[in-house]
């Protein structure tokens, strides 16, 4: 089921370090980021194997996912310590990005097209 994990932060009059290792739940294999998104909508899809965690790094989106169970949920990433954690059951979008948007995604497993299920659940 897909969740928000939120990042250590250190802050102080510098600025702000947000960390990542040791937080997120797998070993990363691959990372990409996703910006300069105009009103389309990204993604639509899940996996047979990927999880995946995404971080807005700057500006916003939304990802709307569904689990197959029936109900779909909105998370906002809205701030660059929130890290929304995808499992591979997870179909899920993102959209609404606001232009200066750069939504940045980890992945367990390298690029592999035969793991991608585009089909949404029939409910």
């Amino acid at each position: 089921m897909a969740h928000i994990i939120n990042l250590t932060t250190h802050s102080d009059k510098r600025g702000n370090l947000t960390v990542i290792e040791k937080q997120i739940p797998f070993s990363i294999k691959r990372i990409f980021y996703i910006y300069g998104v105009d009103d389309s909508i990204r993604g639509g899809h899940r996996h047979h194997h990927t999880i995946q965690a995404a971080i807005c790094v700057h500006g916003s989106c939304i990802v709307s996912n569904n689990n197959g169970k029936g109900e779909q949920t909105d998370f906002v990433l809205d701030h660059p310590n929130k890290c929304l954690i995808l499992e591979p059951e997870d179909w899920h979008t993102m959209h609404h990005f606001t232009p200066d948007a750069v939504l940045l995604v980890m992945a367990s497993t390298p690029f592999d097209p035969a793991d991608y299920i585009y089909e949404p659940y029939d409910n």
